[in-house]
């Protein structure tokens, strides 16, 4: 009898401990642009992007937590939005998980190939970092990390080479 007791405190103590740990981060969603997840209370961030060059391929909008450890490292977006480009501005709605510190990146494959093409396919990241040899376009987290509180306007240049 005390061993069927003591089995039973240990998977409640168990059980008690895997409600109460904290949840796993959810990478990689892939979800549609809802404008009217920016109408509300949010979190979210809406993102207008402007000097898309061509009504042709893909543009891509990918968030990323604001930290060392997830802002562009393979894997770790939160969620994503791609959709045919439209040259001009475009507008997206992000929503985020919570309010806190997020980063931005956008890429336009132009070709729609699916594959990053150096000397055509653009691109640009929250807070609009200059992008030279020396950081291989991969402005650090710190330059492009932004708070988001409720629902956060941003607005993002696209660059070609």
């Amino acid at each position: 009898m005390a061993k069927l007791l003591n089995t039973a405190l240990a998977a409640l103590a168990l059980g008690g401990l895997a409600i109460s740990a904290p949840a796993v981060a959810q990478y990689k969603q892939k979800i549609s642009n809802n404008p009217a997840k920016c109408r509300g209370s949010g979190p979210a961030v809406k993102v207008t992007i402007s000097g898309v060059k061509a009504s042709s391929g893909t543009v891509r909008v990918q968030s990323y937590r604001g930290t060392k450890a997830d802002w562009l490292k393979k894997g770790r977006w939160l969620s994503r939005i791609e959709v045919p480009a439209k040259a001009g501005t475009m507008s997206f709605c992000m929503p985020v998980p919570s309010n806190g510190t997020y980063g931005i990146a956008v890429r336009h494959d132009v070709n729609g190939n699916r594959k990053t093409d150096i000397f055509s396919d653009g691109g640009g990241m929250s807070n609009n970092p200059s992008i030279n040899v020396f950081n291989l376009g991969k402005p650090s987290y710190k330059k492009t990390a932004f708070q988001v509180r409720g629902v956060k306007s941003i607005s993002i240049r696209m660059r070609y080479r």
